[in-house]
């Protein structure tokens, strides 16, 4: 939080009712406390509707654009388990969707003093009432009093007239209480039961529940009503059996109900749901993109899930079309003069294609004397064509994979590689930092090294010395390179600074400012020349994938189900993906990226 010396003058806020006015000011006496000795602890208390909600909104609204006071974080936890409540945190913290026992570590690393906004901490818990995660007290113990014993971390949390966070469980000089008293309006009713809920649920002109058409209410809670009501599963097998609830259901409660292994499910829903939750969970995502990242995590492991979502995830501006689940792969790249086909190499360094099409393999990479040595372990690959290719070793060595019969690809690969490697032993700071490729009529590699400079060499034709460019301030994480239709060449390349830079290489120096700059690292690149122009692709440490538009300016987020290694994207917009569970391509509807 950014300390004011002065509370901030209630009437430059939004509007408060004179009722409300008092613990207003109150509020934004404990927040303008900053790092002081006071209390790091803000509870709002009060009956149903006696506006504890309306009050964090109108404090939340006020910060902004404002100084003196920053909100970093604002979790409404109804519904959450401590598990979605840290994906949601991370991602608004800007560190990624991740685990309670992760996210912990990241927020007691963090240098920034953060104050948090926790609404409806009394309403959180899903999933089955007889695990502890259906409970608001789990929330607590495993998340909130871990955070609020690190001294940089102050949170205002709604409780209700609930005792969370009570005096006994934090100190009490650690405690400020706002209490909006029992003037309450009407209760808040009960859960109503299942069928209830259900006969307010529209149907299709062929019988089923029209769940996009479900008030939102109802599909935030009919999944717990589901669990609560004894009809021996039948309630909620009916729900886990539909793609449609899956797609529009309340995704904090799918995942806490899908965690519990006494719950039956169809195919190999609780496989595919666990791999997509914590994407599935986040505020920003729509029922289209829902559709889409579970469709990509049922692809090559779910059949018939597969099926039913296919029509639903095709509405999106993405959709996966065919996934290698198990396949690990640190290094991929387009194979140049071949129709359709990408070049991978796994974590043992075994190099392989596989048809872009179908992701069916198609052969070995090398042979004979150009297999790489059995300790090989490359991190990112650049290939002359089908049999070719130069590996950027794990050891940040350049090696050559060359078959006996090709002595010209031996010259070319064997000569890049001895060029890098008396320049690292001749002064360290040229020891190569990344390795990336483009161009598939004529092909190239992208070397990058830890001074920041960047070096482009064809990998067709002999060059005594490459294309070099001092680019970065840091050393090159990532690199890759594109043609256009205009004869230019392009290339992207990465540094540790999270900075990515635009050089085109006729060019003596590159674009003045970053392509993009932010506090995480690029974990791989990939470019092509498309219909709609040239097209960069991102991966950040993060789990999100940028698509920048270069010609306009404009970015899309794709996010990633699990953190990306290795990236290809063809002219017609197919974007291959490999980690180290396996490898999927999705094809990227190009017009959306023009209609931003």
């Amino acid at each position: 939080m950014t300390v004011g010396a002065v509370t901030p003058d209630l009437t430059s806020w939004p509007p408060i009712d004179e009722e409300t006015r008092p613990s207003g000011q109150r509020l934004l006496d404990w927040a303008a406390g900053g790092n002081s000795a006071g209390p790091r602890l803000c509870l709002v208390r009060g009956a149903e509707g006696s506006g504890k909600s309306r009050l964090l909104a109108w404090f939340l609204a006020g910060t902004i654009d404002r100084p003196g006071i920053t909100v970093h974080a604002t979790v409404p936890s109804e519904g959450l388990t401590a598990e979605s409540f840290a994906w949601e945190l991370g991602r608004q913290l800007g560190y990624g969707p991740l685990s309670p026992a992760r996210l912990l570590d990241q927020v007691a690393l963090d240098e920034r003093p953060l104050l948090l906004l926790v609404p409806d901490l009394h309403r959180a818990g899903a999933g089955p009432a007889d695990l502890p995660a259906g409970t608001p007290e789990a929330l607590v113990a495993e998340m909130l009093e871990p955070l609020l014993t690190l001294p940089h971390v102050r949170a205002a949390v709604e409780v209700g007239e609930s005792g969370l966070l009570a005096a006994d469980h934090v100190e009490a000089d650690h405690v400020e209480v706002v209490d909006l008293g029992d003037t309450a309006g009407a209760p808040r009713a009960g859960e109503a039961p299942y069928p209830e809920l259900l006969s307010t649920v529209p149907h299709t002109s062929d019988g089923r529940p029209d769940w996009s058409q479900a008030p939102d209410r109802v599909r935030r809670h009919i999944l717990g009503a589901a669990l609560r009501r004894d009809d021996e599963g039948a309630a909620v097998r009916d729900l886990l059996t539909d793609p449609g609830f899956l797609v529009h259901g309340s995704a904090a409660a799918l995942t806490a109900a899908l965690a519990d292994a006494r719950i039956p499910v169809p195919g190999r829903l609780r496989e595919v749901w666990r791999r997509a939750a914590s994407e599935l969970t986040a505020y920003h995502t729509d029922s289209a993109e829902r559709a889409a990242l579970l469709h990509t995590a049922a692809v090559g492991t779910d059949p018939a899930l597969t099926e039913y979502l296919q029509p639903l995830a095709e509405r999106h501006w993405w959709t996966a079309v065919w996934a290698r689940p198990g396949l690990a792969v640190s290094a991929l790249a387009l194979v140049p003069g071949e129709e359709r086909r990408v070049l991978t190499a796994d974590a043992t360094g075994r190099p392989r294609t596989y048809d872009l099409d179908s992701g069916a393999p198609t052969g070995t990479a090398g042979g004979g004397a150009g297999s790489p040595p059995s300790f090989v372990r490359p991190r990112s690959v650049a290939p002359c064509d089908a049999r070719s290719a130069l590996l950027l070793d794990r050891s940040d060595a350049l090696l050559p994979l060359v078959p006996e019969d090709d002595p010209t690809a031996a010259i070319v690969l064997g000569h890049i590689a001895e060029h890098h490697g008396s320049a690292a032993l001749a002064e360290e700071e040229s020891q190569v930092s990344a390795l990336g490729s483009g161009g598939l009529q004529e092909p190239y590699a992208v070397v990058g090294d830890r001074s920041g400079a960047v070096h482009v060499w064809s990998l067709s034709e002999y060059q005594d010395t490459p294309r070099s460019c001092h680019v970065h301030e840091q050393p090159v994480t990532a690199a890759t390179c594109v043609g256009t239709a205009d004869a230019l060449t392009l290339t992207f390349s990465a540094a540790s600074d999270g900075s990515v830079r635009l050089w085109e290489t006729g060019s003596a120096e590159p674009m003045p400012v970053p392509v993009q700059q932010r506090r995480h690292l690029v974990t791989a690149l990939a470019a092509a020349d498309t219909p709609v122009g040239p097209v960069l692709a991102v991966a950040w440490s993060d789990g999100e994938l940028h698509l920048w538009h270069v010609l306009s300016g404009e970015v899309r987020v794709l996010p990633l189900l699990r953190p990306c290694d290795a990236l290809a994207l063809t002219p017609g917009g197919l974007l291959v993906v490999g980690d180290p569970e396996g490898l999927y391509a999705v094809q990227l509807r190009l017009d959306a990226l023009r209609e931003l």
